[in-house]
């Protein structure tokens, strides 16, 4: 299942000790800017390569952000 969440209700998850792995798909340059503490930021392969080693727990929650919603 897919819904989407605001930056407020994530922090509520995070404050409620909630730990759902964060994804970035940011640039390097805004990456290095800032990001969220703890977050993984998607490299630059296909996902069959970096999903497996980065997210293995697949009961877990994922919230993927950007710099923009579209």
């Amino acid at each position: 299942m897919v819904s989407v969440i605001t930056r407020d209700e994530l922090k509520q998850k995070l404050d409620r000790g909630e730990k759902p792995y964060i994804v970035e798909a940011l640039s390097d340059e805004t990456y290095r800017r800032g990001h969220i503490p703890g977050a993984i930021r998607v490299p630059d392969e296909p996902i069959e390569k970096w999903a497996p080693r980065l997210l293995p727990d697949k009961k877990r929650e994922v919230v993927s952000y950007c710099s923009g919603f579209k």
